[in-house]
């Protein structure tokens, strides 16, 4: 049933718009309720005037009840008075009155046709035990309402023992009246007609209004795609603003975020291409005049050809290097990277990292320390995380005084562990700490081409830390000193609660 909905959803598009479900808002809240109010009133009211025209029937069949007795009718049935009374009475509620006597037989008849004859029914039999108060019953199908009442003598006995007076009731017939309601429904289905002519004028209205309102909430929406279709198209390239609601606000500031994202990601690929051609170019041209001085001389010496092959050596050496780190970090950047993740015993492969640099931090008599506060095992790709550790205590050596001082910490709690690498070096000035992750940025790009760095180690440090779900926060200050700190889930995407 859902699959069905969704696919009729996608071969009608209407049906997905706000503005037609707004329209259905409106219109069912303001004719929904009034339907219902005026049905239900409808229905009050029928109710009312028949309750009404039952007390009314019964009234007067009790006052000619009293008469009926005082006047000994059901053994003189030729009263001319009460027979105008009936007769009246049928009249006035545009009916038929019955009277029987205890026996069941017709005493009077206002039609004139069942007189004599005896009537057996329930309601009749019912009505001439000694408790009964009589019976209504309406039949709304054939329009009308049939009122039974019993013709009852109260006596008054003395009892022979003592003085009190006894009340006895004595039933001796039986009055029925038919009565019409037909001009009660006439006058129901009059109003039915009214109130359903109110009902579509009214529905109408709501509709055309509903149509105009809902136009008028949408327009925000309208405003703002048409800004986005423009702003695709290239015929503007200003951001989102004007929007009315709070809602279309925030979706504007969200697309204006989206579009300064992208334009950014533009600019930084096209300095990113800029880049890389000339780091690539650099070595290229500084070992095309190495060649070229070469076999410009032929008298050239053995010792300068050694001297130039080892600095044609070493611009091969840099270049390859740059060219691995940059398939690191294009592997790094793709978005499902694979991930070999294992459960590793941090400390060592800190022990590891700190063993594999100390020779850069012995030539400058750099003070190296790891202090393990406490022992961690966490699951992590060891390949990807020892190359961010790596380039992180690199950094901290490179960008060292001499004699200066790294101070390595691990840490954990009980959800992440935390790697805080801290040196005492010429720090970074406030101004650049938020671009130092992008692809080829140098703080001071003459200190990095003397000591050999390409620009691109701390951005696949932080590729390497975010595909851990890590984060990676810097504290620097210059001629004071660095601090980078490193937090990653213990346990890879959740494995363990």
């Amino acid at each position: 049933m859902k699959k069905k909905l969704k696919k009729m959803l996608r071969r009608f598009p209407v049906l997905r718009s706000l503005r037609l479900r707004v329209v259905l808002i409106i219109v069912f809240t303001g004719i929904l309720p009034m339907v219902i109010t005026a049905h239900s009133l409808l229905g009050t009211y029928e109710k009312r005037v028949i309750s009404m025209r039952v007390s009314e029937v019964q009234t007067q069949l009790r006052a000619i009840s009293n008469h009926l007795i005082s006047n000994d009718f059901l053994s003189n049935p030729q009263n001319e008075v009460i027979n105008a009374e009936l007769e009246q009475l049928a009249s006035i509620f545009d009916g038929r009155i019955l009277l029987m006597n205890s026996d069941l037989k017709v005493v009077a008849d206002t039609y004139g046709m069942s007189v004599g004859k005896s009537i057996v029914a329930e309601n009749v039999v019912r009505c001439l035990t000694q408790d009964s108060e009589g019976s209504v019953d309406y039949n709304k199908e054939d329009s009308y309402i049939e009122v039974t009442i019993p013709v009852r003598e109260t006596m008054s006995l003395e009892e022979e023992s003592s003085a009190n007076t006894a009340v006895q009731e004595r039933v001796h017939g039986v009055l029925l009246a038919s009565v019409s309601t037909e001009s009660i429904e006439a006058l129901s289905d009059a109003l039915g007609r009214h109130t359903l002519l109110m009902e579509t004028l009214i529905g109408l209205i709501a509709f055309v209004a509903s149509l105009l309102i809902s136009g008028y909430l949408v327009r925000p929406f309208d405003q703002l795609i048409d800004t986005i279709i423009d702003i695709r198209n290239g015929f503007t390239s200003q951001p989102i603003r004007g929007i009315w609601y709070t809602e279309t606000e925030r979706i504007a500031e969200a697309f204006n975020k989206v579009v300064g994202r992208m334009r950014q990601l533009d600019e930084s690929r096209q300095e990113f291409v800029a880049n890389v051609s000339h780091e690539l170019k650099t070595p290229m041209t500084s070992m095309k005049v190495l060649a070229d001085s070469l076999l410009s001389d032929p008298s050239t010496p053995n010792e300068m050809y050694r001297e130039f092959l080892q600095d044609i050596d070493n611009e091969l050496d840099r270049e390859n290097k740059m060219i691995d780190e940059l398939l690191n970090l294009a592997k790094m950047d793709q978005k499902r990277a694979p991930m070999n993740v294992e459960l590793i015993d941090i400390n060592a492969l800190l022990e590891y990292v700190m063993k594999r640099v100390r020779p850069l931090a012995q030539a400058r008599s750099i003070n190296m320390t790891l202090v393990s506060e406490r022992q961690v095992m966490a699951e992590v790709d060891e390949t990807k995380l020892s190359m961010a550790f790596t380039n992180l205590i690199e950094n901290a050596i490179k960008y060292n005084i001499d004699h200066g001082t790294v101070r390595v910490t691990i840490n954990s709690d009980h959800k992440n562990f935390i790697l805080t690498v801290e040196d005492t070096g010429i720090g970074i000035p406030e101004e650049a700490q938020s671009r130092i992750y992008e692809r080829f940025y140098r703080v001071d790009k003459s200190r990095s081409r003397e000591i050999g760095g390409t620009g691109l180690g701390l951005s696949i440090t932080r590729s390497a830390v975010l595909l851990h779900k890590g984060t990676i926060e810097v504290w620097s200050e210059e001629n004071i000193g660095t601090r980078f700190t490193v937090t990653i889930p213990l346990y890879y995407h959740g494995s363990k609660t």
